[in-house]
């Protein structure tokens, strides 16, 4: 199983229109790319998201990043005061309830 995570700032007040958008457009997207199991939106606070979406194999979590990369672009750029930060590996530990 692999993980790909995403980290960024956003504009100040954006958030809640950034998990929109994520919601309606990305999300349908990102449930596509094959070995897509999950994926979540995390509010960090004081304008912080990060995102994970987990994937059976690497190409699904590299395929996600391409995607993702793209859609944030068209999408997100307005709304963002940085770049997002990405993040790929392999999970070595793993515990579902």
């Amino acid at each position: 199983m692999y993980l790909s995570i995403r980290r960024g700032e956003a504009n100040p007040g954006a958030a809640p229109e950034i998990a929109r958008q994520v919601k309606d457009g990305f999300v349908p997207i990102i449930s596509e790319v094959p070995g897509f199991k999950a994926y979540y939106m995390v509010d960090l606070g004081e304008n912080m998201l990060a995102t994970v979406s987990v994937f059976e194999d690497q190409a699904g979590a590299e395929e996600s990043n391409r995607q993702a990369a793209d859609w944030d672009k068209q999408n997100l750029a307005p709304l963002m005061a940085s770049p997002l930060e990405i993040m790929t590996g392999e999970v070595v530990v793993h515990k579902a309830g």
